[in-house]
């Protein structure tokens, strides 16, 4: 599972400029994440488990007065003293003991997938924080744009080269983008919120977030590290576990036995001397246990070799899933980098053009119309070079999932 990638990881945490803030939040979930504490604890739990699973049934004291005393030609029997040791056959503790530990390993894998999971959760969230800060960002550049925009329009008024409407237009499109800002505003609280959820916080504390994240080139995944990912190789633990308990099953077949002692002791017979009078009886004992009836211990064999296959079918069931995950998001990681690129253009051309209209104001012939039409176009694909970013970056955080933890 430590098979590592390592340009994944370089481009998922490359991209900061001020310190790994994402890689601390990480590490943060982790420590102080609620189900990741019960998911350790179900691991302890498991391993006081393999502890026990050594022990012995309990040792069996008994002891007993005759009410009728026996005769005896040593004397009379006062009492039955009796302690025995039931033992399993050979190797079944340790075949215990491999079942146990196997059980362990899995609860193990399920901690270390949550822990997975937890990582991508808080990567998404954070990465959806950085997409609505920079939408923010990109939101009041545009106000303000629009009021230099608008007292041009006044100033073209004055002088009759604009109407009152342009100014009203340029006033509406101000009260689209500030209800779009304070709209934002909201999801970005509730966001967070849920953000300082996944690490067990209070929802009110402030997120420290990166001040740009890059999109770099394009790289390939070594998508043979998908072979050991943990939610694959539970499978196999649970296939060993089944293994285990199959082997406990037949050790469970065999008969158990145990050894024991019986005392009993003896009164001696008055006014008769001779050397056994009175010689109280030590009697050892050995008892057998035999499963005659083992139906149900055929019938479970057949189950553990039924419980095989499905986990094979559902391992490979798993691993054509994950397989397809993993393609889709080097795929869409390479769709969002076209996308950058691709609006990286479209905000050159649209600031060209921007840049022609107003130098047009200088010889009085200024379409706030066009103005608009232009402004809004570049909101768009600022926006959408954003929305890239964070696709981008999503699509890591998925890739890392598979390939890295």
């Amino acid at each position: 599972m430590k098979k590592i990638v390592c340009t994944c990881i370089g481009v998922f945490l490359a991209a900061f400029t001020q310190g790994q803030s994402l890689q601390s939040y990480l590490e943060e979930a982790e420590a102080n994440n609620p189900e990741i504490q019960a998911f350790e604890l179900k691991y302890n739990i498991s391993r006081e488990k393999y502890e026990q699973a050594d022990a012995l049934p309990n040792m069996e004291l008994s002891a007993g007065v005759f009410v009728s005393e026996p005769e005896t030609r040593t004397g009379a029997q006062k009492a039955r003293f009796s302690v025995r040791q039931m033992l399993p056959w050979f190797g079944t503790l340790t075949a215990r003991e491999g079942y146990a530990n196997a059980l362990a390993e899995v609860d193990y894998l399920d901690m270390v997938i949550v822990k997975r999971k937890l990582r991508l959760s808080v990567a998404q969230a954070y990465y959806a924080l950085y997409t609505k800060t920079k939408i923010q960002q990109v939101l009041e550049r545009n106000i303000q744009l629009l009021g230099t925009y608008e007292r041009l329009a006044l100033t073209a008024v004055e002088v009759g080269n604009a109407s009152a409407v342009d100014v009203l237009k340029l006033q509406i499109r101000q009260n689209d983008l500030q209800a779009e800002s304070d709209i934002l505003e909201q999801e970005f609280q509730s966001q967070r919120s849920q953000f300082n959820t996944l690490l067990n916080r209070d929802t009110g504390l402030e997120i420290a977030l990166a001040d740009t994240l890059e999109i770099g080139t394009g790289m390939e995944i070594d998508q043979a590290t998908l072979n050991v990912h943990p939610e694959l190789e539970k499978y196999d633990k649970l296939y060993e576990s089944v293994a285990q308990s199959e082997i406990l099953n037949q050790k469970e077949t065999q008969p158990g036995f145990g050894i024991g002692l019986d005392y009993i002791p003896v009164a001696e017979r008055p006014g008769l001397d001779f050397s056994d009078n009175g010689k109280d009886v030590v009697m050892p004992m050995v008892s057998f246990s035999i499963p005659v009836f083992n139906t149900k211990y055929k019938s479970r064999s057949v189950e553990n070799e039924l419980r095989q296959q499905e986990l094979s079918a559902q391992k490979t069931n798993r691993r054509n899933m994950l397989e397809s995950t993993l393609n889709t998001a080097i795929h869409s990681r390479e769709a969002a980098r076209i996308k950058f690129e691709t609006q990286q253009k479209n905000l050159r051309q649209a600031k060209d053009a921007r840049e022609i209209l107003i130098k047009n104001y200088e010889t009085g012939t200024i379409n706030f119309n066009e103005i608009l039409d232009i402004q809004q176009l570049q909101l768009k694909f600022e926006i959408q070079q954003i929305r890239a970013v964070e696709n981008y970056y999503a699509q890591m955080a998925i890739i890392n999932y598979l390939t890295n933890g």
